[in-house]
């Protein structure tokens, strides 16, 4: 079995059908590139797997044991265990501007510590909470972010930001870590920035699926690539087939359309 299955996803919001019934799978470490036109339902699929939005149909299942079934209530406890199974980076980067890069990798796990700790008085708070603070002191150090920690968003610049929201991302250990163009804010340098740690990510095994514009990016970094067209995946394969040997009229479409932006 797929380290996670996807089937049958569909979304609607109110009488506009956003997702059609995806079935989607990928193996543990392995990276998915997801490209496609806008208003082709790619962030709204990331956005399912990570439950922000709430499926009407269909299923998830990771590692072959969690999983999320559509037909079933679930409550807000369960759904916030659900979010941490998949981090997300959104493309805004949506830091808290009032905390320090530190504070923000930081205190998102503090708050997930002290509610452990309500639930569990024999849980040992203090020592959590410092293994919280190494946490976040390492994964911006990994970052390239050790001499930043104690700046503010304002006091980076947007790559500076980017990284320490893919830092927050890796700090709830989760299964699979997913962007949502994750360089679509910033100037070809800063984007540099973003990508080669992605791909430093992707060297050390991590799962991830990211949307993105970037197609050479998707081409040299990504294992599979997918192309959302209409609420469906039109095409998937290995980057290089996809890209020079399309077979869908959309896919060959899309890729000619930006070729030729780029050339432009």
């Amino acid at each position: 079995m797929a380290f996670l299955e996807v089937k049958n996803l569909k979304k609607s919001f109110g009488s506009t059908k956003v997702l059609h019934g995806i079935d989607f799978s990928m193996e543990q470490g392995e990276v998915v590139a997801v490209i496609g036109a806008s208003g082709g339902g790619k962030t709204t699929f990331l956005r399912c797997l990570n439950f922000l939005e709430i499926a009407d149909e269909g299923t998830i299942e990771i590692d072959g044991g969690f999983s999320f079934n559509a037909e079933k209530k679930y409550t807000e406890s369960e759904i916030r265990e659900m979010i941490l199974r998949m981090g997300l980076v959104f493309q805004s980067f949506n830091l808290f501007p009032q905390y320090t890069a530190f504070d923000n990798v930081f205190i998102p796990m503090k708050l997930r510590t002290v509610e452990r700790h309500k639930k569990d008085k024999s849980f040992d708070l203090a020592a959590a909470l410092e293994e919280n603070r190494e946490r976040a002191r390492y994964l911006l150090c990994e970052v390239g972010l050790k001499d930043k920690m104690q700046n503010y968003p304002w006091q980076l610049s947007g790559g500076q930001q980017q990284r320490v929201a893919i830092a927050r991302a890796l700090a709830q250990n989760p299964d699979v870590l997913c962007f949502d163009e994750p360089t679509s804010a910033l100037d070809p340098e800063l984007t540099g920035e973003v990508l080669r740690v992605i791909k430093e990510l992707k060297d050390k095994g991590c799962t991830m699926i990211v949307v993105t514009h970037e197609m050479e990016f998707a081409r040299k970094v990504a294992d599979r690539a997918i192309f959302f067209a209409d609420g469906v995946i039109e095409e998937e394969g290995v980057p290089e087939k996809l890209f020079e040997h399309p077979t869908s009229p959309k896919t060959a479409a899309f890729l000619g359309h930006v070729n030729g932006s780029l050339n432009g």
